[in-house]
């Protein structure tokens, strides 16, 4: 990575040769022989024209108009984009659609080259495109459309294939090419982490055609493509990669969801009644019960009450079993109301109608001998990533394959606390002789403004840890590291929105917010919940407006 891009006028094509040489090296037993021939033929091109290939492939969209592309290191854009004609890597006489046309061209080129077919000059784009679609204009070339505009249009060919690229370098298709560019500015910067040779997250070329093919399932369902069709298509698909079996599995959650929000009961209870994504028994049992099945939602939320899954789960079949039961002519049985947290009521004037309720109830409890701070998930979620950083960091096989993670590919996975157990031991046995205070503020120094998926820098600041460290006993943050480990998918949000310290007696209160007409959530429940057990000093503010005088 050159430290300063501005220095490289081709710092893109210099990153871009960076992630060939990267697939090149880990990825080579996976490339097909295009992709191979496409690596090849690339070193052998002029530079403006691999510098020509990869703004465009860094750009939106496949078509470009020349006239438009305009790169001083580059120079001539017609003679740098005939080597790439010549490879079939960019078509100049591709056809286009009338709607891809119309975002191509701008609004006095568009009466220029329709002004036969336009009867009101002042209308807009989308309306003379509503009209001129009506009259069935097949897709054709760019000079066939415009042959009175002197341009000429350059429409890439090889986007599915550097996205295939793309896929293997990061593992991911929601990363791109900016994240060189922004590393290399240093507005994000990440850890530094040892890659072992086997370390990477597709391992062979059927994991590439898979992942590509839920993509273009999810990419199908999310355009609105006839969702049983779509549900075929994912389940037919055969996957031996359990982080593949995952991501199809979160797929099929996301379908089963679209079900329920349209009253598709059937088709929702196959979806589920397949799916292991976490949360799809719950959602099973609910459409059993919506869709009028009481016994055998009856007979999966006592199989499930015998080992919930979650805690969440855990909360839900409280509720849910008591009702079915009682659709099923059973006991009617009472549910013991939880515990009552201590609970503040406020009768606040609404003093700026921009800020939040929080912000309100922080300026109006916070004192310089007891100041409050607005921190929700993210202080007790940042003191565990600081002191749990080699953990987190730790470069397990499978865990980091390329340089730009923010945390390991595992996180989420059921197995990521157990394949760390020893590391994440040795950092929460700091709490237990007190070397965890200076090992969290040299972190905190040490790593500053390194991505993490745990550490929020926006919120944490010297003032805030040091309040935090004093007064937080240690026992009190080893509950809730405990805790974030036996759920992170779950356990990472919740908790509540302002925190009040009192340093000189080194106390502390935690508090939730909610504003007129607002309830508690039920993972703020199971906070709310977990602090009580471990006397953990918790309170809900319930808040009220002021009525403005008139």
């Amino acid at each position: 990575m050159t430290s300063n891009p501005l220095e490289n006028p081709f710092y893109y094509l210099h990153n871009f040769q960076q992630v060939l040489a990267w697939i090149e090296q880990r990825y080579a037993d996976l490339l097909c022989p295009e992709e191979q021939r496409f690596i090849a033929d690339f070193a052998g091109l002029p530079q403006p024209a691999q510098a020509l290939l990869v703004r465009l492939v860094m750009r939106k969209g496949r078509h470009f108009r020349a006239a438009k592309l305009s790169y001083a290191e580059i120079g001539d854009i017609t003679l740098a984009a005939t080597p790439l004609v010549r490879l079939g890597w960019v078509d100049p006489g591709a056809e286009v659609s009338l709607d891809e046309l119309f975002g191509l061209l701008q609004k006095a080129e568009i009466l220029q080259c329709f002004a036969a077919l336009i009867d009101q000059p002042k209308a807009r784009k989308t309306d003379w495109l509503a009209a001129l679609t009506e009259h069935g204009a097949p897709p054709r070339a760019f000079a066939d459309w415009c042959p009175q505009l002197d341009d000429q249009l350059l429409s890439l060919t090889v986007m599915d294939l550097c996205d295939r690229l793309r896929l293997m370098f990061f593992g991911n298709l929601y990363q791109d090419w900016s994240e060189f560019v922004l590393a290399d500015l240093g507005i994000y910067t990440y850890e530094k982490v040892e890659f072992s040779a086997d370390s990477r997250g597709l391992r062979s070329r059927r994991d590439v055609d898979g992942f590509i093919y839920l993509q273009q399932c999810q990419e199908a369902f999310e355009a609105g493509h006839e969702l049983a069709d779509v549900l075929a298509r994912i389940q037919a698909l055969p996957i031996d990669n359990p982080w593949l079996e995952k991501r199809r599995a979160k797929l099929l959650f996301q379908l089963g969801q679209h079900c329920e929000r349209v009253a598709d009961w059937a088709l929702a209870l196959a979806i589920y009644s397949g799916c292991a994504y976490p949360g799809a028994r719950m959602r099973l049992i609910r459409v059993l019960e919506r869709s009028g099945d009481y016994p055998q939602a009856l007979a999966l939320a006592e199989v499930a009450a015998q080992a919930p899954q979650s805690a969440a789960e855990q909360q839900l079949l409280l509720r849910v079993l008591p009702r079915l039961r009682r659709k099923l002519g059973g006991p009617v049985q009472r549910r013991v109301p939880g515990r009552e947290p201590q609970r503040l009521e406020l009768n606040l004037a609404r003093s700026d109608a921009l800020l939040s309720v929080e912000y309100h109830v922080q300026a109006h409890l916070h004192a310089e001998q007891a100041p409050v701070h607005y921190v929700e998930n993210s202080l007790i979620n940042s003191l565990f990533g600081l002191l749990c950083w080699p953990a987190i960091f730790a470069p397990l096989p499978g865990a980091f394959f390329h340089p730009f993670q923010r945390g390991p590919v595992d996180l989420l996975s059921e197995d990521f606390h157990p394949r760390r157990a020893e590391l994440f031991q040795a950092c929460l046995a700091e709490l237990d002789d007190g070397r965890y205070i200076r090992t969290i503020r040299q972190r905190f120094v040490a790593k500053w403004g390194v991505q993490s998926p745990f550490v929020f820098w926006g919120a944490l600041t010297e003032e805030l840890l040091d309040q935090a460290l004093d007064c937080l006993p240690a026992i009190h943050l080893k509950h809730w590291f405990e805790r974030l480990l036996l759920d992170i998918r779950a356990n990472r949000a919740g908790m509540p929105d302002l925190i009040q310290f009192w340093p000189e007696q080194k106390t502390y209160r935690m508090i939730e917010v909610k504003g007129p007409g607002d309830r508690l959530q039920d993972n703020q429940l199971r906070w709310l919940e977990f602090c009580h057990q471990h006397q953990m000093p918790v309170a809900v503010c319930y808040v009220q407006w002021q009525e403005q005088p008139a």
